[in-house]
């Protein structure tokens, strides 16, 4: 019974030791009185507890938020131009995409596989190995599916692409103009979020040559940086175990990100103050973005876009009709005023892109006014 009372003296007088060492010897144990080290920590639990509970709660509202899709019909019954882009967007990527994707599995596949077998019957095997090898067979499929690909669905990608691009600007932009006249969702915003409403500030919306060459820039550093991002997306997919986890929520952040950006860009609000919205607020992003990726996470990536294609333009019109600063404001009121503190979500990606421009060769200012002046 005396060593295992040796081995307590010992383990007490090392921890006394540690203590002192990095000034805590306030916090001196006695194996006679000892008092648990985890006490101290108690406030910092439950302000860790609190910020998870805030956490989900404002991942809740976002999701709800996106789910709001009731404000798609209104809007559309309210702007006959909002009504045809939609239209368009879900007859271009909706019927014609996904349909002939479906054409293919269900039609053209089952069609190669009874002209072009992957095998043959036992009783058979010798004449028809005689006659036709199995690897032709296999080369002749490959090659009509690769045929078709090439022909009809990369190109089809490309022109869906292009086009819903230019056609969920337009449904950014109608659906703003539906809440500005409806007057619910703008005019609070003008009172409550004055930074992103439609009356902004000159600083905010400038309307000089230099404000719109400024503006460029930050479109073209905001494409630039969500690109990294999506490259960022993609890699965290083959981590083991935790990929999959870590690939859901960036991809949530990421489509949010997207949905918003209309708004913010009609507001005209700078780049920085959306990122530092965005990261101070990202449980509430993270809810509204993962309805968008749970449509798409489990198919195949054609079919995937397939679906996000119909389905973006709708997240875009909820989240132009979504006053996400006063739903955060007003939980956060409820919970005196807690904070969750800002997340770095683009940190790599910005980092990544600021270390490859600062690569590019760039001509110093003194030569170009040099030149300039011959």
């Amino acid at each position: 019974m005396g060593i295992p009372y040796v081995l307590d003296v010992n383990l007490v007088w090392t921890l006394n030791k540690a203590l002192r060492r990095y000034g805590q010897a306030n916090f001196r144990i006695s194996h006679k009185n000892p008092k648990p080290v985890m006490e101290n920590f108690g406030p910092l639990m439950i302000r860790y507890r609190t910020k998870l509970k805030l956490a989900s709660v404002l991942w809740l509202e976002g999701f709800r938020e996106a789910c709001c899709l009731h404000r798609v019909a209104i809007y559309c019954l309210r702007s006959k131009q909002l009504m045809i882009r939609t239209g368009q967007c879900f007859l271009l990527n909706g019927f014609i995409f996904l349909g002939s994707i479906f054409i293919l599995r269900s039609l053209i596949l089952p069609t190669l596989e009874r002209i072009l077998p992957f095998g043959v019957a036992d009783g058979y095997q010798e004449s028809c190995l005689s006659e036709m090898p199995i690897r032709l067979y296999a080369l002749l499929r490959l090659g009509l599916l690769q045929l078709i690909y090439a022909l009809w669905f990369y190109p089809l990608y490309i022109f869906s692409f292009i086009l819903s691009t230019i056609w969920y600007n337009d449904i950014a932009q109608f659906g703003l103009m539906v809440t500005e006249k409806d007057g619910s969702t703008m005019a609070s915003s003008s009172q409550k979020e004055p930074s992103t409403s439609q009356n902004a500030t000159p600083v905010d919306k400038p309307t000089d040559l230099g404000g719109v060459m400024i503006g460029i820039a930050e479109q073209g550093y905001s494409l630039l940086l969500l690109t990294f991002f999506f490259l960022e997306v993609y890699l965290t997919g083959f981590v083991p175990y935790i990929g999959k986890a870590l690939n859901f929520v960036l991809l949530s952040w990421m489509y949010a990100y997207y949905c918003f950006e209309y708004k913010w860009n009609f507001s005209g609000l700078s780049l920085d103050k959306r990122l530092d919205f965005f990261e101070s607020n990202w449980a509430f992003f993270a809810g509204f973005g993962s309805p968008c990726v749970l449509a798409i996470f489990f198919f195949s990536p054609l079919v995937s876009y397939g679906v996000m294609a119909v389905l973006f333009p709708m997240f875009v019109l909820t989240a132009a009709g979504s006053d996400a600063d006063s739903v955060i404001n007003s939980h956060k009121m409820k919970w005196r005023g807690e904070e969750l503190g800002k997340l770095p979500i683009f940190y790599a990606a910005d980092k990544l892109l600021m270390r490859i421009l600062s690569l590019l060769p760039m001509e110093p200012q003194e030569q170009t006014s040099d030149k300039k002046a011959l």
